[in-house]
């Protein structure tokens, strides 16, 4: 009897533990990642991007590797996060300089993101070598020839249609051309007198020339500090193509400024609304995001996209919304989270504009932003302004549910709501609605967010950035009346010229130009 019973107990145990394998392979198995090794070919893999065209210079080069499998189809899940490993030198072994070469960013689809840096200049080239289990992957070695210069080196290319097109700028932006509208010219003498008038009292204002590619500027109004942002992107730009020169006042505040009156001025802002009509560059996060990647920020717009979370069936299903104050919806969320939680997770981290009502609302913990990526929805409400959050919630791999709003950022025309995220009335009235036709529609809201962060990675790469500033300066160079003028109070943004910036610039033009300024 004791070994029948014996018997009889194993055999439940096993048909237990049986059961629970299936339910684990059901619910985990379709997003399990291809072992190591297993399924991908070397030879068939893809690579690409700028970061392999010496004259593509950004900040962070980069490019891309897809895993293919045997067969040559792209694999859709991630075959693990070290499947491919990447040594970059350079050509000539006795020219000493230091590459930042961390590990591809696995984005969780079957792609990988390969970023590096250059602290110098590699005169004769760099070798890239992809290796997958020791074996070479696709036409690895990878050839770089030199002159390869570093984002420090002052060394524009004169032809800005060759640099157009080495970085494959689109040939027409859609929000440049509707800001523009408004500005078939630009009267400089205008511009001078009446900006500085209207608007010099209104936060900060940078008035800026650039003349023969350097950067001038002169200051107005209190509030002028965040000009570090804009010198950095112009003087960045500058030392890759001769800019057209140019005069123009820039809003480095929140708000734009020009409203929509006849005879309105053209002011450069980072955001624009619906009421006003200053024409848009990309916010300073993400331009900041951008020159600082693998430097001096830890959250960009490359790093995001390998630290996107779980899988979409592995994410919690709920929607997630951490932030401060800065706008009463926010705390509309929080008590929208209390009365629904399974259904929103929302809290205020830091208390600024309504510090009269942290007690009744609390005080949530902070969370790291990748962490919000744990949950496949993300709530997205304005701030004082645009949320400049959205971008790189839409390089996650979660569901945006977007607020209703007057404000906009420079990519926002080339996104529809009902294909790359979810609209959500101003006043949040339908959200909790919103989240429930999520979850009821699973798939269809798992390819929505797919369809957003494929378009964010196509319209957030560092090269499009470029792009899209030249072409703000060239179109506006393009309507001006009167000749760009150095102001008596203006002072020269130099270039660096410490040991980071050192390097031969061997382009002809900037040959040409140095032996005549030396006759």
């Amino acid at each position: 009897m004791s070994c029948r019973r014996g018997a009889d107990l194993i055999a439940s145990m096993l048909r237990i533990l049986t059961t629970k394998c299936v339910i684990l392979a059901l619910v985990f198995g379709p997003n399990l990642p291809v072992s190591e090794g297993e399924g991908i070919s070397p030879q068939r893999c893809l690579v690409w991007g700028p970061g392999l065209d010496p004259a593509a210079v950004l900040p962070v080069r980069y490019f891309f590797i897809q895993a293919v499998s045997p067969a040559g189809t792209n694999l859709t899940l991630s075959p693990g996060k070290e499947t491919f490993k990447v040594k970059i030198s350079p050509l000539n072994e006795e020219e000493y300089i230091r590459v930042h070469v961390p590990p591809p960013l696995d984005r969780g689809d079957g792609s990988f993101l390969m970023r590096y840096r250059l602290y110098g200049s590699a005169l004769k080239g760099l070798k890239v070598d992809i290796f997958h289990q020791d074996v070479a992957v696709a036409k690895s070695p990878y050839i770089i020839q030199g002159p390869v210069y570093h984002e420090f080196c002052d060394c524009p290319e004169s032809d800005a249609s060759v640099w157009q097109s080495v970085l494959q700028c689109p040939t027409n932006e859609p929000q440049i051309q509707a800001d523009f509208q408004s500005f078939p010219t630009i009267d400089l003498q205008r511009l001078r007198q009446e900006v500085p008038l209207r608007f010099s009292n209104r936060g900060g204002l940078i008035h800026y020339a650039i003349i023969d590619n350097k950067v001038h500027r002169r200051t107005l109004g209190k509030y002028t500090d965040f000009k570090m942002f804009s010198d950095e992107m112009l003087l960045s730009l500058t030392r890759k193509v001769r800019v057209p020169d140019v005069e123009f006042f820039l809003n480095v505040g929140d708000w734009p400024l020009e409203t929509r009156i006849e005879g309105a001025l053209p002011i450069l802002s980072w955001c624009g609304s619906t009421d006003t009509r200053d024409v848009v560059l990309p916010t300073y996060e993400v331009t900041h995001s951008t020159l600082e990647t693998m430097r001096g920020v830890t959250n960009d717009l490359l790093s995001v996209q390998g630290n996107t979370g779980p899988p979409w069936a592995n994410k919690t299903e709920r929607a997630f919304f951490r932030g401060r104050d800065s706008r009463e919806e926010r705390l509309q969320l929080v008590s929208l989270s209390k009365k629904s939680p399974e259904l929103l997770d929302a809290g205020i981290t830091g208390w600024f504009f309504f510090r009269d009502r942290e007690k009744q609302v609390g005080k949530a913990p902070l969370v790291g932003f990748f962490d919000f990526f744990k949950y496949k929805y993300q709530v997205n409400v304005d701030g004082t302004v645009a949320a400049y959050r959205f971008p790189y919630l839409m390089l996650g791999n979660s569901l945006v549910l977007k607020q209703d709003s007057q404000y906009y950022e420079h990519f926002y025309r080339h996104l529809r709501a009902g294909t790359h995220y979810v609209s959500v009335k101003r006043n949040l009235s339908d959200l909790l609605d919103k989240i429930k036709w999520a979850k009821e529609n699973d798939a269809e809201a798992a390819e929505m967010a797919r369809a957003g962060q494929a378009a964010a990675r196509e319209l957030l790469q560092p090269s499009r950035l470029y792009c899209y500033y030249y072409r703000v300066l060239q179109t506006y160079a393009e309507r001006q009346k009167g000749k760009p003028t150095l102001q008596a109070d203006m002072e020269l943004v130099p270039q660096p010229d410490d040991h980071t910036a050192a390097c031969s610039c061997w382009r002809e033009s900037h040959k040409q130009k140095s032996s005549k300024n030396e006759l």
